[in-house]
């Protein structure tokens, strides 16, 4: 039990050092919508994704407030009951300040419950969280209906230009060959705000292994570490390829697919990778099925896995995966008439079909366009969309169809025409 004297200590100094932290660039994120709303604000995503410099950008909107980091080590052992004294220091410290900042509340088991008390009790609640599984489970049971979820990527490219202080303006030929260099280097190194202050790779490589071990390892009570670890950067160092957790199992020499089953899980929970689906109309035969695998972030991948000659193709179907789970939508591979990289789901129904290819040339422009073609004459889509390196094109096809070819870095942008914007 902590006592309140050894609370205030920590608080004071929490406070204080978030106050010095830098509210760094603005966040794709409607700050004043989400504070106009009377819900609890659950802010989720991966370590070191720019959780913690979203809460102080909160900070600044709201007046005085209460902060709370529970990823302390100082406040190793703090347990729900340990709320109560918190409470009461918050009260001396800042009598009938109402607004409550809590970091990292996933470290106190039932932390949901103190949550729902402050606020029924009129508290105005914002809280990060980095493990997708233990936020949704108990938002689930004890908060339905109370709380607004914003899921924190790394930066967009968007956000990484906002940092450089890149305007996206008029593009005259300079501009445009400007953002295309940056579009290289953002390919490659990701987003990871702290990566591009300090520019170093190590940033990355510890950030990984801290969740490896400090967010699954550690939490799930993982017995075959050095197994656990080896599938993991075999994953990285595969993204984007099919996959089966049979396959897996014999790849690895893994004893059990359900052990494969329940490491990929842990590592999706902390947000480190994704599993996309073969689209299929029957659920069991989807996720009995082969699925692929995404990775959070190429900067993180590059940095912690084998790298190959050939990979820009599979980085830059890896960035727009992620792109399109930033902007919130379903998404499933297709294979089977035909293949094609992304189908996009819309209130159950197939709505876009989007394909990637680095390059566009005699070898592949064939294969690429007919995988599209056959996905769109399948779900009965009259536009499809190509995401591109640098060529640019538009098809105009039988029937009223059209095929469009968008460069990455306009798509990501939002620099297109009115039909294909995000």
């Amino acid at each position: 039990m902590f006592t309140v004297n050894r609370l205030e200590e920590v608080l004071i100094d929490q406070k204080e050092a978030f106050l010095r932290r830098d509210p760094g660039v603005p966040r794709e994120v409607d700050l004043d919508r989400y504070l106009g709303s009377s819900h609890i604000i659950v802010v989720s995503g991966i370590r070191r994704c720019g959780k913690s410099t979203l809460l102080r950008q909160f900070a600044e909107k709201t007046g005085d407030f209460l902060y709370v980091n529970l990823d302390d080590e100082r406040l190793f052992g703090f347990v729900l009951g340990d709320f109560e004294n918190l409470v009461l220091v918050f009260e001396k410290l800042h009598p009938g300040v109402r607004v409550m900042l809590i970091d990292e509340v996933q470290n106190v088991e039932h932390w949901e419950r103190f949550v729902r008390r402050v606020h029924d009790e009129g508290y105005k609640v914002i809280l990060t969280g980095s493990n997708a599984h233990l936020m949704s489970a108990e938002l689930g049971t004890r908060l339905t209906g109370r709380y607004l979820q914003i899921e924190l990527f790394p930066f967009s490219f968007r956000e990484y230009l906002r940092f450089k202080g890149v305007e996206v303006g008029n593009l005259t030929t300079q501009k445009k060959a400007e953002i295309l260099n940056h579009f290289d280097y953002y390919l490659k190194n990701g987003g990871f705000p702290e990566f591009h202050t300090i520019g170093d790779e190590e940033v990355l490589r510890r950030t990984y292994e801290d969740i490896l071990f400090r967010d699954i390892v550690a939490r799930y009570g993982i017995r075959d570490v050095k197994m656990f670890r080896q599938m993991a950067r075999y994953l990285f160092s595969n993204f984007t390829k099919e996959a089966s957790y049979h396959s897996l199992k014999n790849a690895l020499g893994i004893k059990s697919a359900m052990s494969v089953r329940s490491y990929a899980q842990y590592m999706e929970e902390a947000y480190l990778l994704f599993e996309m689906f073969n689209y299929q109309h029957s659920l069991k035969k989807q996720y009995a099925g082969t699925r692929k695998f995404f990775v959070v972030d190429n900067g993180m991948r590059n940095a912690v896995s084998f790298r190959f000659s050939g990979d820009w193709g599979r980085m830059l179907e890896n960035l727009v995966f992620i792109e399109l789970k930033r902007r919130g939508l379903s998404v499933y591979f297709w294979r089977e008439d035909g293949e094609c990289d992304f189908l996009v789901e819309k209130k159950g129904r197939i709505m876009e079909a989007i394909q990637c290819s680095c390059t566009i040339g005699e070898k592949n422009r064939e294969r690429e366009i007919s995988g599209l073609l056959a996905a769109m004459d399948r779900w009965k889509i009259d536009s499809g969309m190509m995401i591109t390196y640098t060529h640019e094109e538009e098809l105009d096809l039988p029937g009223g169809r059209k095929v469009r070819l968008i460069p990455a870095w306009k798509w990501l942008t939002g620099n297109m025409p009115p039909s294909i914007q995000p």
